[in-house]
């Protein structure tokens, strides 16, 4: 039996499906070699739906505007403090991911690992960041009120994990990135090394595989928010390709199909929210010249028309205007109708007001539906759990 799961060969649907998802992310990182007013908003907003994704996987409930606060640097709207610390924890997960992963000569190791992991979880020492789990584990599920899995044994986790680090950090050429990244997130997963955050922590190494690539930066290649938004599915899957414990001899067929599903329905998402993006600025360069609005204040109705609050402090921080003209800009914004004051004194923030919010519905009612790869998949994986 072998040490961990195998990548199973891609049949011909599978095949196909990789090539389609390196078409679209050739294509989306051909646009981003230019630089683009809306590149900074898109690249935000995607960091925060991967933050809420992944948290919101693990029960913590994360708004939008809670999870663009965090990478914003800006407090929260409505996280409590606990629900806030996991989601400052991902974020530093995350940034480490995105800031490292395309250096040159980076290698994933078992240091990397466990670093991330403390950085995780670095707010709770009861949950041992860091280290490795000493004890057995299982996976609950809640609505069945029963563990679906249980890891191996704790004795063989260092064993494991160093096994994945070497397989990482020595990647055959003829490998491919979607593959080996699904893997990589398989294993941890299963391996489940810690006492907690093995989820995050998979769904962050398969970010950091995507990454290593160099074909579209990391905060592109994230399935996260996909994942966030199809929760049973993922646990389905995993649950599917796990029979219940530690089996590396598993097919992992089904597993590569949801993961490579994932990956082809995100690209299909980023690249309509890229052409939206280029009809959304040209909405508001008409907005601000008909109501003689100065240029800057485009980027703040941009981020509205993208469904993050906006407030003088982050307004400031990307205009680098004085407090007197950030505050006068937004007013008058705010006045016009673009935008929709909320909260009061150091709550004050902004949304989208009804013009911006009509050309959002605009844009919604003009998109073509996405197409699935594999639209039997979800009975397949039904029938095998």
């Amino acid at each position: 039996m072998p040490d961990l799961f195998r990548p199973p060969n891609p049949d011909l649907d599978d095949s196909q499906v990789i090539g389609e998802v390196h078409d679209i992310r050739a294509a989306l990182a051909d646009v981003l070699r230019i630089p683009r007013r809306w590149t900074g908003g898109l690249r935000r907003t995607s960091a925060a739906r991967a933050i809420q994704g992944s948290n919101t996987i693990e029960g913590y409930t994360v708004s939008t505007e809670d999870a663009a606060a965090a990478v914003d640097d800006e407090p929260p709207l409505s996280a409590d403090d606990a629900t806030w610390a996991e989601i400052l924890g991902y974020r530093r997960v995350l940034t480490y991911v995105l800031n490292v992963a395309t250096s040159s000569g980076f290698v994933i190791d078992e240091s990397v690992l466990r670093s991330m992991h403390f950085m995780l979880l670095e707010h709770d020492l009861a949950k041992y960041p860091g280290r490795y789990r000493e004890s057995s584990v299982y996976v609950r599920d809640d609505r069945r009120d029963a563990n679906v899995y249980e890891g191996p044994p704790s004795e063989d986790v260092p064993g494991l994990v160093a096994t994945l680090s070497r397989a990482l950090a020595t990647p055959q050429a003829d490998d491919d990135p979607l593959v080996r990244g699904a893997l990589a997130h398989l294993n941890l997963v299963m391996i489940h090394p810690f006492r907690d955050g093995n989820g995050r922590m998979a769904r962050a190494l398969q970010t950091m595989v995507l990454a290593q690539d160099h074909l579209v930066e990391p905060t592109f290649s994230s399935i996260e928010e996909w994942l966030g938004s199809n929760t049973q599915e993922y646990y389905d899957v995993l649950a599917a390709v796990g029979r219940g414990s530690w089996q590396p001899g598993n097919d992992a067929s089904l597993w590569l199909k949801f993961s490579l599903r994932a990956h082809h329905m995100q690209a299909q998402t980023l690249r309509r929210r890229f052409a939206d993006a280029e009809r959304q600025w040209e909405h508001i360069d008409t907005i601000v010249d008909e109501n003689g609005l100065p240029e800057r204040l485009g980027a703040a109705l941009f981020d509205a028309l993208l469904g993050l609050r906006v407030t003088r402090p982050s307004y400031l921080k990307h205009t680098a205007l004085d407090e007197r003209t950030a505050t006068r800009d937004l007013v008058r914004a705010a006045d016009l109708g673009l935008l929709t004051p909320k909260g009061e004194r150091r709550g004050r923030h902004y949304l989208a007001g009804e013009p911006l919010t009509a050309i959002r519905e605009e844009l919604r009612r003009g998109r073509a539906p996405l197409v699935d790869p594999y639209p039997t998949l979800a009975e397949e994986i039904r029938r095998a759990r």
